[in-house]
């Protein structure tokens, strides 16, 4: 057998494998991007991930020079489905700000939230299923590793939450302490070859006088097992705030619960610019034990048909064997 086509089998089957069910091998992390994911981390699956950034901020108009640090978590927990997981997401600002509109230069400090959401996601179609049940090609080499039509259909998933905004805070748009709703629809695309597309569309704070609308489109390669690179390219927009933002960076996988990241971001503008660099980790505690996608009714039905087949295999040997006696 040719080998180049007997390795294309080999990595086929290993890829329909570790794509049958919500549930992964290996860590299935939002890091280092910005962006969710269209999968759950998988049932009885707990997952920490947290980032620390560092960077500078320079306001054109305000004539101001920040230096900020962001402290970043999320912990994900994956139950009742393998689709559904729930989430706690938030960030915490500390700036030191320098006015240099004066003669003399006034600095100040701020420090508070920038946002705290807790939130449900829940994947509404996979179109990896039925395909996973198929398995891979085994008389094409083309068809295994080439990108078909089929592969531009994403897999969707619809995240709803909530933000708690605390009174006072300069980092959002309210003076009080509110409560406001959070949507994303979230679609990923996993190609051939170890490359992901995820976007985002993100509806924020609707019920607020400066309701926020964005997006987030990105990237990712795996260059193998064990290492990947991505780059991301965010804009929101509302009265309170807007800005366009681009990162990149690279993700390490340490062993098959833990990952750690470094990445990049700066603004397209300058009001102000911003460039900061991130460093993150994400850890899952795995109690996952059984794979939802098993069950599945697509698979059902298969196995029930294969089943019926074979007994009708075995009537006609029956017969058969009847006529010989």
């Amino acid at each position: 057998m040719n080998t180049k086509f007997f390795l294309s089998i080999l990595f086929s089957l290993f890829f329909y494998l570790t794509l049958s069910a919500q549930y992964t091998e290996m860590i299935n992390t939002n890091r280092p991007g910005g962006s969710q994911g269209a999968f759950a981390v998988g049932t009885n699956v707990l997952q920490i991930e947290a980032g620390y950034s560092y960077g500078k901020e320079k306001h054109s108009l305000l004539k101001t020079e920040t230096d900020g640090n962001t402290i970043d978590y999320s912990v994900r927990y994956g139950f009742f489905k393998e689709r559904l997981e729930v989430s706690f997401m938030g960030d915490f600002q500390s700036n030191t700000v320098t006015d240099t509109r004066a003669a003399v230069a006034r600095e100040y400090k701020l420090s508070n939230f920038k946002h705290n959401t807790i939130g449900a996601k829940y994947l509404i179609y996979d179109p990896y299923r039925k395909r996973d049940l198929k398995g891979p090609n085994l008389y094409s080499w083309r068809k295994n590793n080439k990108v078909q039509w089929e592969d531009l259909i994403p897999a969707v998933a619809l995240y709803a939450g909530a933000n708690f905004d605390f009174s006072n805070n300069p980092f959002t748009p309210e003076n009080e302490s509110v409560l406001s709703p959070k949507f994303v629809i979230s679609t990923q695309n996993n190609f051939i070859g170890g490359w992901v597309f995820v976007t985002n569309l993100i509806v924020d704070r609707v019920t607020t006088e400066f309701p926020t609308y964005g997006y987030i489109v990105t990237l990712t390669h795996a260059t193998n097992r064990y290492f990947s690179i991505f780059v991301e390219n965010q804009g929101f927009k509302s009265d309170f705030y807007a800005d366009q933002l681009l990162r990149g960076g690279a993700a390490a996988l340490i062993n098959e619960n833990l990952q750690v990241d470094l990445s990049l971001t700066f603004s397209l503008k300058d009001t102000p610019s911003k460039f900061y660099g991130r460093l993150g980790v994400a850890y899952r505690f795995d109690m996952h034990d059984t794979d939802e996608y098993l069950e599945d009714k697509t698979i059902k039905a298969e196995e029930k048909k294969a089943k019926n087949k074979k007994e009708e295999r075995q009537q006609e040997l029956d017969l058969d064997n009847n006529g010989e006696q």
